[in-house]
């Protein structure tokens, strides 16, 4: 079963803190801390080096796939593009170039017109306007022969047509009649339209045809040529309505497909450590300590080639977007988040004696603890286990939101449990009826006006029944439900118990003197390590089943995200407050994993 991720960056808007863990620090935190060492030798190999990342596609959506795209070689990056395709092993192979271009437009094989608004081809035949009819001057032949008869004409260029074969072409017109008129004086062999699959390279801005590609099946792929050992850059335009002059930098090479007949959809070809440069400053502010941008460059690497051909249907493996990993190319890296990449180049967390990649999921926050895979998606991972969490506590005032309520409408949660139960009535009370033993929310139960009650558990039920804005993370409560940790609580004894309806105060890291409630505590030692300080036991949710406010039912909770894995601000907090290594940090939150340098 595929595990639905989700998590969010680090910017102002993410939400933190904690509701139900109380965190007693008990011991100063000045001991120095040993690093990891288990990196020297990998036995895990990956498949592959290149990434292929979704940058638009499909109908729909801030990404979706336009008629066209505009590329540009940054100042100093490039030397014009060569035009090829991608072999099985994403290798490139070059079937031609153009050095002296280093602004061109990749276009459907249709009648296209710049809009200089946009800055973009779309559709059309008015003003600058690119034809889709050509002369046709030879058939199928070599690359010379077909060079030599396109160089004998102005506006003459080639079409590369697959297994080493290529016809020439000259001019363009948007009316065949008007493209047949021209065969005779051309000294062509008739008129050629191009196919469905057809893609059209132009000068941008411009109606001057460089290169046609067109191997059936096979997308078109473009790579900037590198020139004087420096990588190249490259800004690649997005025709998006709401942001219409939207560019990113990208490293790496570009592949364009005609998915459907009028639509490009257009894939970054980019090595994983050049991808991941372009992850981590967008999943973790460019700003934070060394070592959490370490631990996020590690969960991100792990993460993407765990999840290599998750839009394998849609022809790529990864997206952009939080639904896979946030990903902008170049705009926002800077020295550091790139030496966090560089400093942890090739290293992977795995499992099975270093032998298979981890899953390493993440969020912004657990509010409190992480949770167990199968009581968040049903499939059990050996090192995704849940884990008292008492790092965010320092870092609760820097984020507002980290403490959230959301409130349903009592028609809303009725409507939501008819979807799978036609026949319920009214719902009047709602209640958490099962916590984890690290006290994140595994399932609710909600009754209805005819006493008959209704459960759903783990994420995709709590969703179902509240709705996927309602909860933030599996942190809450409902009314007056309240996790209690199981067995009685000892500090420094084993007969010195503390009682749940205690307060007390604890020493921060900034040295101040903070009260903290007596449930579920958690201490840390001098040398940054956690320990358990509650009894044994599972853990309870007790309270009574409650019911609507002025006919809405309240949720409150800490934390945001799926609570499965790391915790963005936790990691923060761990390098930030505890000089704890990137190792540490994975190691705290990925349990019994290797983690492994494999190239």
């Amino acid at each position: 079963m595929s595990l639905v991720k989700k998590r969010v960056g680090s910017n102002g808007r993410i939400p933190l803190a904690i509701r139900f863990l109380a965190v007693l620090l008990l011991v100063c935190m000045l001991l120095p801390l040993v690093s990891y060492n288990e990196t020297a030798s990998a036995t895990y190999t990956p498949p592959f080096r290149t990434m292929r990342i979704g940058l638009s596609w499909g109908t729909t959506g801030v990404n979706q796939a336009r008629p066209a795209a505009n590329l540009s070689n940054v100042a100093g990056f490039g030397n014009g593009f060569e035009f090829g395709f991608f072999d099985a092993n994403r290798n490139f192979v070059s079937v031609g170039a153009s050095t002296n271009e280093t602004a061109i437009s990749v276009m459907i094989d249709r009648n296209m017109r710049w809009d200089a608004a946009l800055g973009i081809f779309v559709e059309g035949t008015t003003g600058t306007a690119v034809g889709c009819f050509h002369v046709q001057l030879t058939g199928n032949t070599n690359l010379a022969t077909a060079q030599a008869a396109a160089a004998r004409h102005a506006d003459g260029f080639i079409r590369s047509v697959g297994n080493n074969q290529f016809i020439a072409l000259a001019g363009q017109w948007t009316t065949r009649a008007a493209a047949q008129s021209a065969v005779g004086s051309r000294g062509g062999i008739g008129v050629n339209e191009g196919t469905a699959l057809t893609m059209t390279v132009v000068r941008t801005g411009t109606n001057r045809i460089l290169f046609e590609f067109d191997h059936g099946a096979t997308p078109l792929g473009i790579r900037p040529i590198q020139v004087g050992g420096v990588r190249p850059e490259t800004t690649i335009l997005h025709y998006d309505r709401a942001q219409p002059n939207r560019t990113e930098r990208y490293n790496g090479a570009f592949r364009f497909e005609r998915r459907t007949p009028t639509l490009v959809t257009v894939v970054n070809m980019v090595d994983i450590e050049d991808y991941i440069q372009g992850v981590v400053p967008y999943e973790m502010s460019n700003s934070w300590p060394l070592e959490a941008l370490k631990a996020q460059a590690m969960c991100a690497r792990t993460y993407g080639l765990s999840m290599v051909n998750k839009h394998n249907s849609q022809g790529f493996d990864l997206c952009t977007e939080m639904d896979c990993q946030v990903y902008r190319g170049r705009r926002a890296a800077n020295a550091n988040s790139d030496r966090a990449v560089n400093e942890t180049r090739g290293m992977f967390v795995t499992h099975t004696n270093g032998t298979r990649l981890c899953e390493t999921f993440y969020v912004s926050s657990h509010g409190g603890a992480s949770e167990n895979s199968e009581n968040i998606w049903v499939a059990t991972r050996s090192y995704l286990k849940g884990v008292m969490d008492p790092y965010e506590a320092n870092v609760i005032p820097r984020i507002s939101g980290y403490n959230w309520t959301r409130t349903i409408s009592q028609a809303q949660v009725t409507t939501n449990v008819r979807r799978t139960h036609p026949n319920a009535a009214t719902i009047t009370s709602i209640w958490v009826s099962q916590y984890s033993p690290t006290g994140n929310v595994v399932s609710i139960t909600l009754r209805d006006a005819n006493n008959r009650d209704y459960t759903y558990s783990r994420r995709a039920g709590l969703q179902s029944a509240l709705g996927v804005d309602a909860i933030r993370s599996h942190r809450f409560n409902i009314g007056s439900t309240v996790w209690q940790p199981g067995g009685n609580i000892f500090v420094n004894s084993s007969t010195t118990m503390i009682t749940q309806a205690n307060q007390y105060s604890a020493i921060n890291a900034a040295g101040n003197v903070v009260s903290v409630a007596g449930t579920g505590m958690i201490a840390i030692d001098g040398a940054g390590q956690t320990r358990t300080v509650q009894g044994g036991g599972a853990g309870t949710a007790s309270g009574t089943p409650t019911g609507p406010v002025n006919g809405n039912f309240t949720i409150a909770g800490t934390g945001w995200g799926h609570n499965v894995g790391m915790s963005q601000w936790g990691a923060f907090s761990q390098a930030h407050y505890f000089g704890r290594t990137a190792e540490q940090i994975i190691h705290f939150y990925f349990t019994g994993v290797t983690i492994v340098k494999a190239y």
